[in-house]
């Protein structure tokens, strides 16, 4: 009978861990390179996992705390959020009227329902890093600057998007978005030949700032991650320093 030391069993237990994996959740790994990680000893199944979760729960907090104020979308010139294309084909047809200005409004009270509602859903995003799979760690972990990020973004924004919306539909309607654009739609009702908002201007503009609100924290998270994977100073716990350090 051959005899094999005790790293050589742990590392065919983690490759037959691996192997076991559903298809589905292995697609889009190398098998070498992981084998090449854990045979090295650097780094095992479980400390990816970990390490990716930590850089996003870290991402993500940074994120929120950053666009979760006042003025953290409005005066944010990388995340700010316009007015949907249709407002603002309408802009010049209220401005001859003298209401062009409740338009204006309009696009800060939108950017403050995204500054908002973006902490409220924290626990949604947290939720989401959790169900991240191990085989899925492992690659993003020598993927690119935003393989997190971008994996993250890919993986969940349907269903953040569907649980993000009422948080976001009340947010608008506490900054008076929603009142400020039924008085546009009212407005544009008065004016002869004036195009006019469809019956779904509301939730229009509740899923423009969703689709918006999104993707400026994941421009946070992202920036967040690279700092990790560039800087050890942001490694700021011992399972950061133990995945990053190892890349």
């Amino acid at each position: 009978m051959t005899n094999s030391t005790p790293s050589a069993i742990n590392r065919r237990l983690a490759l037959t861990g691996l192997l076991a994996l559903p298809l589905s959740a292995c697609e889009t790994m190398d098998i070498g390179a992981l084998e090449g990680i854990l045979g090295s000893g650097v780094l095992s199944q479980a400390e990816a996992a970990r390490g990716i979760r930590a850089a996003l729960d870290n991402g993500i907090l940074s994120a929120l705390g950053i666009v979760g104020r006042v003025g953290g979308f409005f005066d944010d010139s990388q995340i700010h959020i316009p007015l949907p294309k249709v407002l603002n084909d309408v802009q010049s047809v209220l401005s001859k009227v003298g209401a062009g200005g409740v338009l204006s409004e309009l696009e800060t009270q939108l950017n403050r329902g995204a500054e908002k509602a973006a902490p409220v859903a924290k626990d949604i995003f947290f939720d989401a890093i959790a169900g991240l799979s191990i085989s899925d760690a492992i690659g993003i972990v020598r993927g690119p600057q935003n393989a997190a990020t971008n994996y993250l973004q890919e993986k969940t924004t349907p269903r953040l998007t569907a649980l993000f919306s009422p948080i976001m539909e009340n947010a608008l309607g506490q900054t008076g978005a929603l009142r400020l654009l039924d008085q546009v739609t009212g407005d544009l009702r008065n004016i002869p030949f004036a195009p006019q908002l469809g019956a779904d201007a509301r939730s229009d503009l509740i899923g423009h700032g969703v689709k918006y609100g999104l993707d400026g924290v994941f421009h946070y998270v992202a920036a967040e991650e690279a700092a990790i994977r560039r800087d050890p100073a942001k490694r700021t716990s011992e399972i950061l320093r133990r995945v990053f350090g190892s890349v």
